[in-house]
């Protein structure tokens, strides 16, 4: 029905003003306990499906990638499509208002979207005040630094955003890969991302320690899909030396090859995400368990707009896989293909 019936309307709006209007919705579902409307053909609940990774319990493998509720409105919400985590952000200390609209173009040609929303958001400790009240599902900070903020002092814009989530998400996610933010990237050079990492590693077990209710959470780094072999080799490296505990791979792409859209388009600055990804997606992620020798988790992300695209991910080396555009594209229902074709691989 989804593709049928809803997909053609809302395409027909632009693509930020329909995240809004969606949201609206869940909204008004969720006051009147009519979530039960959509359950149904989304939830898939088997004890099968459970995962232990990073020391946390997913009640199942599939999760919501970070950019769809980046201000922490609807993680309950958005739960209820059957989710096993879902990841908020990225937020930044300060508020931001992003680069100048329009910002998200969908590439339907391709089943992609490009994006340039530069971490728009109202600052972490807005987002603080949803996240106090009680999570139904397992939540993911991810986190960044203001565009304001030169690279010599991001450090500080990353640990003012961990120490306000510490206490009110499951795991951290480094965001020094999008390509949205002027000059964030060169994060992901070997000594700056070296040192960043040392110093959340560092913050995290001094919160730990001082707080006797408190333990250290996860710590994942999400990298760019552009990068070379001798760079990922250099993530697995860094990975080792700081011994944080995962790779989400990977981030939107700057590359623009192949694609069947018009070149007014194509040539749009930003992230691409979608369909043209998934490749490149797969083989970052089967290149760092390889070489690494599965040394770490990995959360694939990237073009899953199928079951058989989230079980080749997995098969390549993720413990855990993340939807985006594949959800815009495919709907709620793919979440429930996704952990059916898992259940089906298991039993």
């Amino acid at each position: 029905m989804y593709k049928l019936l809803i997909r053609p309307i809302l395409f027909l709006i632009d693509p930020e003003k329909v995240h809004h209007i969606t949201f609206s919705l869940l909204r008004f579902f969720g006051r009147l306990g009519l979530t039960s409307l959509y359950k149904s053909t989304c939830v898939l609940e088997d004890k099968a499906l459970e995962k232990e990774v990073f020391g946390l319990k997913f009640k199942n493998p599939v999760g919501l990638a970070a950019g769809f509720d980046k201000e922490a409105n609807l993680f309950n919400e958005l739960s209820d499509f059957g989710f096993g985590f879902i990841e908020i952000g990225t937020l930044t200390p300060k508020p931001q208002s992003g680069n100048p609209k329009k910002r998200i173009f969908r590439l339907k040609a391709d089943q992609a979207l490009i994006n340039r929303m530069g971490f728009n958001n109202k600052g972490v400790f807005d987002a603080v005040d949803r996240l106090k009240k009680k999570h139904k599902v397992i939540i993911g900070g991810n986190i960044g630094k203001n565009k304001v903020t030169p690279n010599a002092e991001a450090i500080k814009d990353y640990l003012i955003c961990f120490d306000a989530l510490f206490p009110h998400v499951d795991y951290f996610v480094v965001n020094v890969s999008s390509p949205n933010t002027p000059g964030l990237r060169e994060l992901q050079d070997k000594e700056p991302l070296t040192a960043l990492l040392k110093e959340l590693k560092h913050e995290n077990t001094k919160i730990a320690a001082t707080h006797a209710n408190m333990h250290e959470k996860p710590i994942l780094l999400k990298i760019a899909p552009d990068l070379s072999d001798a760079q990922l080799m250099d993530i697995i490296k860094i990975v080792e030396v700081t011994k944080i505990d995962g790779i989400i791979a990977t981030n939107t792409t700057i590359a623009r090859e192949g694609l069947k859209s018009s070149l007014l388009l194509v040539e749009e600055k930003g992230g691409l995400s979608g369909k043209p990804v998934k490749d490149r997606s797969t083989e970052v992620i089967r290149f760092l368990a390889e070489k690494s020798n599965k040394a770490f988790p990995i959360i694939g992300v990237g073009g899953i707009h199928s079951a058989g695209d989230a079980i080749e991910k997995l098969e390549a080396g993720a413990d855990l896989v993340q939807l985006y555009t594949g959800f815009i594209y495919e709907g709620p229902s793919l979440i429930k293909r996704i952990n059916k074709a898992i259940l089906a691989k298991i039993k």
